[in-house]
Formats: C-alpha cells, sequence, structure tokens
C-alpha cells in the first residue's frame, strides 16, 4: 500500500468512525475515530505548512495546561479530540462534492458564462456564481475562477487600455472573492453553520437564517453598490457581443438545489442535526452526481461511480491536510478554552456587556474581524464565542443573534485579512500583495458594508 493511500485510509476511518457515532452513538466509535486521528496526523507531519503546525504546536501547549488546570481532563481532553474528528469529517464530506465538480462540463460552461458578461452585470453575476459554486468547491473556486480570469483578461480583450485591463482584474478579482466568501452564510453545508449548530444544540438553521441570508443580501449590495460607484467605465470601442446565455447557471442552481434538498430530506428522515446530515448528504449526492455522469456505463452508472472514488481518493483528499489541521486543530483549541473557561469568573464581564444588549452582536462580528487580521484563524474565535456568550445571559442576545453575528464577522474575515488562504490565493493571481488587495482594494466596501451590518443586527427587520 502507498504511503497516500495509508493516509487516505485512516482519513476514512477517522470519518466512517465518526459518522457512526454521530448517527449511532457509543464512546467506541469516537475512540476509533480519535485513534485513527492520531495516525493520520502522524503520516502527514512532513506535509504541513508552518501555519498548520503552529496549530497544532498551540494545541500540545493548551493540551498540557489542561492536564495541569483541569479537575476532570480526561473527558474534556477526549471530547475535544471528538471535534477535531468532527472537522476533519466534514472536511472530507464536502471534498467530495469536488470530484464531480472539476470533471463537469456545466462547471466549466458557467465559468465561461460568467466571464464573458456584459460590465453591466458581470460583477453581480461572478458574485452570485463564485458564493453557489463556493458551496460544493470551497476554496478550490478561487483557483478555478482566477484562472479563468487571469486567461480570459488579456490586454487583446481591453483593445490594448492596460489601466482598463487592470480595472477589470481588481473588479473581477473582488466579485470572486466577495461571493466566495458569502457561500458559508447562505449554505446550509458550510463550516460555519456547522460550528455554530454543533455549539448551540437549541439552535435550528431555520432561526438563523433570516439573519444570515439578510446579511448575506446586504453584503452583496453594498458590494455590487461599491463597484458601480468606483468603477471606472471606460466606453467601448466596438459593437458589444451578445451576452452569453445564462441557462448553465440556471441548471447548476437545480443542481445544487437537489443536493441540499437531499441534506434537508436526511435531516428530517433520520431526525439529526443539519450539519450531521450534511456529512452523510455531501458524500451522497456526489456518488449520484458522478453516476449521472457515467450513466451510459450501465447500471445507472453507479459502478462506474464507486470505482472512480476508490481510484480518485489519494488525489482529492491529499492536498486537503493542511485544511484539515487548521480547522481541526482550531475547532479543538476552541473547545479546550471554551472548557477551561470557569463561568463564576464571568460575572464582571457579565456587568460589562449587558447594558449593551444587542450590540453585543456587533461587538462579536468586530472581534472575529479583527483578530482575523492579526492571524488568529475565525473558526478559533468563532468556536470561543459560541462557547461563552450564551453563558452569560445577555439580555436581548439571543443564540440566534450570536451565531449569525460570529458567522458575518467570519465572512467579513475572508474578505479582508491578509492572513486569510482566499487573499493568498488571489495574491498569488495577481501579483499584488494580500495586504493592498484587502485594505486598498477592498477597503471603500469594508467601510461602508459595517456600520450597514451593525444596523441590522441592533434593529432587525423582522
Amino acid at each position: 500500500m502507498s504511503q497516500a493511500r495509508l493516509r487516505v485510509s485512516f482519513l476514512l476511518l477517522v470519518t466512517l468512525a465518526t459518522l457512526a457515532h454521530l448517527v449511532i452513538g457509543g464512546v467506541v466509535w469516537q475512540a476509533v475515530g480519535v485513534g485513527a486521528l492520531l495516525l493520520y496526523l502522524l503520516t502527514i507531519a512532513g506535509q504541513l505548512t508552518r501555519m498548520s503546525k503552529g496549530l497544532l504546536l498551540a494545541a500540545g501547549i493548551l493540551t498540557l495546561f489542561a492536564l495541569w488546570r483541569s479537575a476532570s481532563p480526561a473527558p474534556l481532553l477526549f471530547d475535544a479530540a471528538g471535534r477535531f474528528a468532527f472537522f476533519a469529517t466534514f472536511v472530507v464530506a464536502l471534498s467530495m462534492l469536488r470530484l464531480p465538480a472539476y470533471r463537469s462540463r456545466l462547471v466549466r460552461r458557467c465559468g465561461q458564462c460568467m466571464l464573458l458578461q456584459p460590465p453591466s452585470r458581470r460583477y453581480p453575476i461572478l458574485s452570485l456564481g463564485s458564493a453557489l459554486f463556493g458551496i460544493i468547491l470551497n476554496i478550490g473556486v478561487l483557483n478555478l475562477f482566477a484562472a479563468m480570469i487571469e486567461k480570459s483578461n488579456t490586454l487583446n480583450a481591453a483593445q490594448g487600455r492596460l489601466w482598463v485591463q487592470q480595472a477589470r482584474q481588481r473588479r473581477m478579482m473582488l466579485a470572486l472573492l466577495r461571493g466566495f466568501s458569502l457561500a458559508p452564510l447562505i449554505s446550509p453545508m458550510g463550516i460555519g453553520v456547522a460550528v455554530v449548530l454543533s455549539s448551540l444544540p437549541e439552535v435550528s438553521w431555520w432561526a438563523l437564517a433570516p439573519y444570515i441570508l439578510g446579511a448575506a443580501a446586504l453584503i452583496f449590495l453594498t458590494g455590487w453598490a461599491v463597484d458601480f460607484l468606483t468603477g471606472p467605465h471606460p466606453a467601448a470601442n466596438n459593437t458589444p457581443l451578445a451576452a452569453p446565455s445564462l441557462r448553465p447557471l440556471a441548471q447548476f442552481c437545480v443542481l445544487l438545489l437537489g443536493i441540499v434538498a437531499l441534506v434537508f430530506g436526511i435531516a428530517w428522515l433520520l431526525e439529526l442535526r443539519l450539519p450531521i446530515a450534511a456529512l452523510l448528504g455531501a458524500p451522497g449526492g456526489a456518488l449520484l452526481w458522478l453516476a449521472w455522469q457515467r450513466r451510459r456505463l450501465g447500471y445507472v452508472g453507479l459502478p462506474a461511480a464507486v470505482g472512480t472514488v476508490h481510484r480518485q481518493l489519494p488525489w482529492l483528499l491529499s492536498p486537503s491536510a493542511n485544511e484539515i489541521v487548521v480547522l481541526g486543530a482550531a475547532g479543538y483549541l476552541g473547545h479546550l478554552c471554551v472548557g477551561l473557561v470557569d463561568t463564576q469568573q464571568l460575572a464582571p464581564l457579565f456587568a460589562l456587556l449587558n447594558p449593551w444588549g444587542a450590540f453585543n452582536a456587533v461587538l462579536a462580528m468586530l472581534v472575529v474581524l479583527g483578530l482575523a487580521q492579526v492571524g488568529v484563524n475565525p473558526i478559533i474565535t468563532v468556536t470561543l464565542l459560541v462557547g461563552l456568550l450564551p453563558q452569560l445571559g445577555i439580555d436581548g442576545l439571543t443564540p440566534p443573534l450570536i451565531g449569525a453575528s460570529l458567522m458575518v464577522g467570519w465572512a467579513l474575515a475572508l474578505m479582508s485579512s491578509p492572513m486569510t488562504a482566499s487573499m493568498l490565493i488571489l495574491s498569488r493571481f495577481t501579483g499584488v500583495s494580500a495586504t493592498y488587495i484587502g485594505y486598498r482594494w477592498n477597503g471603500y466596501f469594508m467601510i461602508a458594508a459595517i456600520p450597514l451590518l451593525a444596523v441590522w443586527f441592533i434593529w432587525p427587520p423582522f
């Protein structure tokens, strides 16, 4: 067995054992998942980036602190390791959707359709399209669409005007970035929803939906307005070509709705929480999509789809090692931090924050956004705050409002922090520094969006 196949085998064991624990129950399954996770981490030690190694080091230090300070460290560490395994399983489950997407002619047709739209329609269509594709491809949508943008945005296409080419690059890349950052808000299968709902068992996605979907619409409209106002709007020298049909995007929306409906159907039939249903629905949807692509090979394409998954798993999951470690270790750290905090010591904090009422949601959003600027991964901040804030019992600060404000802060962090993977990818494609993209290119948008979102959370219209 090759090294890559061995790593994938450990990761699949983590996934299957974690799913068994979440669906069936039983501490034995969780123990198997945690054990397989430790073996998996040992096999990928040489592939990790500096950030991943730093998070693992921080996890080790906090583990030692928990052994020293906690009255019962074993259950706390075991549950925290279970959170690590949960996020690893989440990455694996959603990664399965990338396999049929990367092989889909529909995806390629959608990309070309979005990029060839006239300037007046390019921002909204590219932003909404990247949000929809981000639900399935996750951060892969940035690599896919950024490469398409660089290929199509030539000096010849700008009729020899360098300033037009540079302006188009800025506007299309920002539309891509802002759209991708909305995916965690609008997707019931997103990592933000998983973190919030797994930490707030009393909250459903339907309770979050009015806050997060309204905030997503506000972010989208603000971005569109800023794009239009900051321009420029050069006049074309030639007769413009007819805009391509939006039919591929409509077909993709139908496909996406089918996958989301499958997830909600599993949640309803099996009476599962939505994040757990997503762990079952995403691989199931991926397998059905692959089978449809191979339906002419007999038996409705299912045997061919299963064979493809078996062959391609090492290629599909090997690049996810750092993503798994970053998300898993951040969830582990957040769970330990919440477990180590003495709730009785929060009384002074309650006295300080309670007079602010619902405005604390805005403060929570700004904390997530601000700490991301100095390199603190939003998943750490969100996991910590979503565990601590409900314990304070602040008047007017309901659990759905807490969860939604933290998710919006996470989305804004993806759009602005120069230390996020999304910003580093765009910097690599554009040759522009991540700091310049986050603070100069996106500066006017952030200045406009943050006050509007603050009003949204303080005085929601429902």
